[in-house]
């Protein structure tokens, strides 16, 4: 069967079709598995908690990213965003993210200098986790450039 878009016809892609089978297992295995939950998980959440939880996701984002932490969870790093390790760095701001590690490069020879040790040990930290959400963006970027795979072959082509 071929459908005609103008002057051409294109074959119709293919279907996945699954066996009744598989799709009444997998029917039976969900019904088993919300049968041993309790019942109130399946309630619908009132209006308070929606809002919660729509809250929530507005409250992820943050100047250099985006939090990935679960719902209903706390901050456990005190909104010292930098330091953590869920921080989605957005890549659109890789500058923002170099002018804070610059910043801080700057205040811990200040702090060095001032002799505030402790102030030194906690920038650090703060260094160490920009400097790390940078490479993470270095990464990501190398991760999205094209590759050459080369021109495909069929098995009797070898």
């Amino acid at each position: 069967m071929a459908e005609a878009f103008g002057q051409f016809q294109y074959p119709t892609p293919p279907l996945a079709v699954y066996p009744a089978e598989t799709i009444e297992a997998h029917r039976a295995f969900i019904a088993r598995r919300r049968a041993s939950r309790p019942g109130e998980e399946y309630r619908i959440p009132t209006e308070d908690e929606w809002d919660a939880f729509l809250a929530h996701f507005e409250k992820r984002t943050v100047s250099i990213g985006t939090c990935a932490r679960a719902f209903g969870s706390p901050c456990i790093h005190e909104h010292a965003c930098v330091r953590c390790s869920l921080l989605r760095p957005d890549p659109v701001q890789r500058g923002r993210l170099a002018e804070i590690r610059d910043n801080l490069i700057a205040r811990i020879a200040e702090a060095g200098t001032e002799g505030w040790l402790g102030e030194v040990e906690g920038l650090q930290v703060s260094l160490a986790g920009a400097e790390e959400k940078l490479s993470q963006l270095d990464r990501g970027h190398a991760q999205n450039t094209a590759v050459d795979l080369g021109v495909p072959t069929m098995r009797g082509d070898r």
